[in-house]
């Protein structure tokens, strides 16, 4: 079975987006999936605008500042994770560090 990437932190059926649109243009992006796949992404308007500026500065050869901000799920999501690593981590998955 193939897994598919899907670039956002919300998902919506292709259906639910049919009835009521406007409930998706916010300022995270939304992934539309049809037959579980992602078919489209929607984004609100200052996001998309935020998305060309970025896309501008990269083809201007500007430095871009970062703005790596995940819900407050996600953030708890990558600690656990984090933690289970090192409960069980080897000696050899831990390189060099030391405390």
């Amino acid at each position: 079975m193939a897994t598919h990437k899907i670039l956002a932190e919300e998902t919506v059926a292709v259906s639910e987006v049919r009835k009521n649109p406007g409930r998706y243009f916010t300022d995270k992006a939304v992934a539309v999936m049809s037959h579980n796949k992602a078919t489209g992404y929607m984004v609100g308007a200052e996001l998309f605008e935020n998305m060309i500026m970025i896309l501008e500065q990269n083809q201007a050869g500007k430095a871009i500042a970062g703005q790596f901000r995940p819900s407050a799920a996600r953030l708890q999501e990558i600690a656990a994770a984090s933690a289970d690593f090192l409960r069980n981590a080897s000696e050899e998955d831990l390189g060099q560090f030391s405390e």
